[in-house]
């Protein structure tokens, strides 16, 4: 019961963020849409700030799962950018909601409070995209790089399109640009093959 107040909260923190922005949320809107008391409220969060950060945290740790997921060792470069990218557009399109909290509405100045613990969750993302990304260096198939820039290369391009359709100022579905993207990803990611030198005629 306690945890079901818990989240109803954070759901309706979500829903009203969404609708007003963060400035425009109220404390009252929230507790009206979870149907909580004030105290039900203060029992959980200290502010609508301290409900902001928790929120992006859980968020946050969603949507890095379902990218970890996507990938495993036994995936080729090829496949795992595809897998990579594929995966980041369907979590924004099936969680539009959460996708626009997110990277449209989250703040730095609610932000700072849990970046600690946003450093430690993408510190996971990174260890779980190395299990698969780091035998592929190793075999030459990747091209060498930090994980930082390997991931700005992967989720960077398809977040144009995705903060359009966020945004509303581009109707087009995101994932209807994954091929391209995909392609223009493992053009910049994957090692190129080498060249097979022939043997000079006589």
């Amino acid at each position: 019961m306690v945890a079901r107040a818990r989240e109803d909260l954070l759901a309706a923190g979500l829903a009203v963020f969404d609708r007003e922005g963060f400035e425009g949320a109220t404390v009252a809107a929230i507790r009206s849409g979870a149907r909580a008391s004030n105290g039900s409220f203060f029992h959980f969060f200290g502010s609508k700030k301290e409900l902001a950060g928790t929120l992006f945290l859980e968020l946050l740790q969603h949507y890095h799962a379902a990218v970890v997921a996507a990938v495993d060792p036994s995936l080729s470069a090829r496949d795992g950018i595809g897998r990579l990218i594929r995966t980041h557009l369907e979590w924004v399109v099936n969680n539009r909601r959460e996708a626009r909290y997110l990277f449209e509405i989250s703040r730095s100045e609610w932000t700072e409070t849990v970046r600690d613990a946003q450093r430690t969750q993408n510190s996971r993302l990174a260890e779980g995209i190395e299990r698969w990304r780091a035998p592929l260096i190793a075999r030459g198939e990747l091209l060498p790089m930090p994980s930082t820039v390997f991931f700005s290369q992967i989720i960077g391009p398809a977040q144009i399109f995705c903060r359009a359709w966020l945004s509303g100022r581009d109707r087009s579905d995101p994932r209807h640009q994954a091929d391209l993207l995909i392609a223009c990803a493992i053009r910049a990611l994957v090692a190129p093959e080498p060249v097979q030198k022939t043997e000079s005629l006589p």
